[in-house]
């Protein structure tokens, strides 16, 4: 969810310099409910939906720094993607545990994606940099 379908990093990042004072600004009430989609990130989601050739499930690890973040992303869930998705989200630590056939996550490793037994697509790399690529790999357009 984070850095693939809401831009955490450039929140995070502001935050950061409005607040230096706040070591952790994603232990702050609100932090992850107003993060902003990335760009394309929404409309692709819709078109794979709709495609009907993939159950789409959000799985994202939580924040231990702010036990509020679960409300949070499910509420941004809810907000922009609509209720039908919250009941494909997953939030845990370990994404290693989960089964499917294709992971698209910011990291390769750190919250078990390197224990992923589908495709991992690296989001934001060189291969797959934004949406407009995996629209491409995955065959929509």
């Amino acid at each position: 969810m984070d850095d693939v379908i809401c831009d955490y990093s450039s929140a995070y990042q502001k935050a950061l310099k409005n607040n230096p004072e706040i070591r952790y600004p994603q232990s702050q009430f609100d932090f992850f409910r107003k993060l902003a989609p990335v760009k394309d990130a929404i409309e692709t989601l819709q078109t794979l939906d709709a495609s009907l050739k993939f159950d789409i499930y959000i799985l994202t690890a939580p924040s231990i720094k702010n036990p509020l973040c679960y409300l949070e992303k499910r509420v941004w869930i809810e907000e922009h993607l609509g209720s039908r998705y919250t009941e494909n989200l997953i939030i845990s630590p370990n994404k290693g545990l989960f089964i499917g056939d294709i992971l698209i996550d910011d990291h390769i490793c750190g919250a078990g994606q390197e224990n992923f037994n589908g495709k991992l697509m690296h989001f934001g790399c060189e291969q797959y940099p934004n949406w407009s690529v995996l629209n491409e790999e995955l065959n929509l357009i």
